[in-house]
């Protein structure tokens, strides 16, 4: 159990949302979305999304964070979307998840060459249980594996890892709404000229489109990067990569509730894997940080010469 003193559990629930809300994603997009437009669904998904908060935020970038929200819009949302989408078109998903699982890891070495925050042996240890988590719950096939897809999946792990702790460099003492949205619209634009290049014309939406893409863009895009980046702020970049797993294990167990599927017996294991490793990567408790400074004091009070009258 944990104390309402706790912040720590508050802000990785709050952090949650996001992989969860991007977990059902793969739903959404399969059983509502138009097939063949990942590119103009990621700018449908981002520009309206950015534009609500920043409606809400009623706040324009100032100074450098021009540059700096086009810098990150660029690698959490533009760059990111046409990576996995490469990705996705080229690798089986179980390949291209697995490879993006590995988020906890990029983002820890990344936090620590950019914030000099060193990552923890239980971080690092909730890390390497949560990879392998996923890797049982998604099979570990290798047939149809393409050298351009691994690279692909490779540069949307690495860009999106560098623009989520940039984000956390950046993002201190702005306003999380209105910074949140610069990024969105920042990144739809982007996707504008690469989606029609790619795509042409954009998609015709009917009625369960439309609805999908509301979705979308309310839940899985406005509210999940605000809780991602609400996250950031008060939590560890390594540890908010951790939470980041729950998104292929909300997947999953969609595809069990609502497709039918079923679970074995590794999957099951997998998942289990997946919760120890968050729960390993959450940050001390206010106590128990306080019991820390504590014994440092006391150790350290115990190196100091005593004194010789």
């Amino acid at each position: 159990m944990f104390s309402v003193e706790d912040t720590s559990w508050r802000w990785l629930l709050i952090t949650a949302i996001a992989p969860i809300a991007w977990g059902t994603n793969y739903f959404v997009t399969h059983e509502f979305l138009p097939a063949g437009y990942p590119l103009y669904g990621g700018v449908i998904r981002a520009l309206p999304a950015g534009l609500l908060l920043l409606a809400l935020a009623r706040s324009r970038p100032r100074g450098d964070r021009w540059w700096k929200s086009l810098v990150l819009g660029v690698c959490n949302v533009g760059a990111f979307f046409a990576l996995i989408y490469v990705a996705s078109q080229l690798l089986p998903v179980s390949v291209a998840s697995t490879i993006m699982s590995a988020t906890p890891l990029t983002m820890g070495l990344f936090a620590w060459v950019l914030l000099g925050a060193r990552p923890s042996g239980r971080v690092l240890l909730g890390a390497v249980a949560g990879i392998a988590g996923v890797c049982l719950m998604l099979g570990g096939g290798t047939a149809g594996v393409r050298v351009a897809g691994v690279l692909a999946s490779v540069a949307a792990l690495t860009m999106s890892s560098f623009g989520y702790v940039l984000a956390k460099k950046w993002g201190r003492g702005g306003d999380l709404l209105a910074t949140t949205a610069w990024q969105l619209i920042a990144g739809g634009l982007v996707l504008v000229p690469v989606a029609v290049a790619a795509e042409g014309a954009p998609p015709s939406l009917d009625l369960p489109a439309i609805a999908g893409f509301a979705y979308v863009g309310l839940v899985a895009t406005a509210l999940a990067y605000v809780a991602w980046f609400t996250g950031l702020r008060h939590l560890d970049a390594a540890a908010v990569g951790l939470v980041g797993l729950l998104n292929p294990v909300t997947g999953v167990l969609l595809g069990t509730t609502l497709a039918g599927d079923h679970l074995t017996i590794g999957q099951l294991v997998g998942l289990a894997l997946v919760l120890v490793g968050v729960t390993l990567g959450r940050p001390a408790g206010r106590r128990s940080a306080q019991r820390r400074a504590q014994k440092k004091a006391q150790k350290k009070e115990q190196k100091q010469p005593v004194a010789v009258s």
